[in-house]
């Protein structure tokens, strides 16, 4: 994207007004439990399925619990219960992001962070806080 000047300070004005704007990084995040696994494998397995074929819906679940136990079985005996830094970086840079546009527009402009499989974050839940605090605009990028 390219912008000029005229359109930076056209926006920085608009923000001044009545507007809030709720920026939603969507990212897929990680479980951070192993009682998660299943669930997480099972809607991802869903998701990267669908794009290709066909599969039927009952395999799902037996397939994520199996997944989910080599999962168990990789990360919490050979690399001492591992969980991944994903969402801690990912909320790093979400808080950067922020920090930035708040110096710019003040406090009239939040960043959210949503995951697709994990909650709290679940697109649902995030945009139902981002409705309830009252924002007018949303800008969703895909993270």
């Amino acid at each position: 994207m390219v912008s000029t000047p005229e359109k930076v300070e056209h926006t920085s004005s608009h923000l001044q007004g009545q507007n809030r704007v709720a920026v939603l990084l969507m990212g897929y995040g990680e479980v951070e439990s192993y009682e998660d696994f299943a669930n997480y494998n099972e809607q991802a397995l869903n998701l990267l399925t669908a794009k290709f074929a066909p599969v039927p819906t009952w395999i799902y679940p037996p397939l994520a619990k199996m997944l989910a136990l080599f999962d168990l079985h990789e990360w919490g005996h050979t690399h001492d219960n591992f969980i991944s830094p994903h969402n801690a970086i990912f909320e790093k840079q979400r808080a950067g992001i922020e920090q930035q546009l708040q110096e710019r527009w003040g406090d009239k402009i939040q960043v959210f962070k949503a995951f697709n499989f994990c909650a709290p974050h679940l697109p649902h839940q995030v945009l139902a806080e981002i409705q309830k605090q009252g924002f007018d605009k949303l800008l969703i990028y895909p993270y």
